[in-house]
């Protein structure tokens, strides 16, 4: 495991020790780890996320149309030169 030696301002040292009142958790360290976690988990790639997925199925569950010339049927041939 890496140490480090950081530099923390007041608003950061308090919220730290909110973080790691409110979890149970041991030091300042602990806290650290559970801020990049959650931020980890945030920042997460969309398919990788559960609600992504979900959405997507419920996507798939609807009933689609079927369009063989979509420049046609949305009022864009006039705009396409050829």
């Amino acid at each position: 495991m890496v140490q480090a030696l950081i530099q923390l301002d007041d608003g950061t040292n308090r919220v730290l020790n909110v973080v790691k009142a409110k979890h149970a958790l041991r030091d300042k360290s602990e806290a650290i780890r559970f801020v990049v976690q959650q931020y980890i988990e945030q920042e997460k790639e969309p398919e990788l996320r559960p609600e992504f997925i979900a959405k997507i199925r419920e996507i798939e569950q609807q009933k689609s149309i079927r369009v063989d010339d979509f420049a046609a049927r949305y009022g864009l041939k006039d705009n396409v030169r050829t």
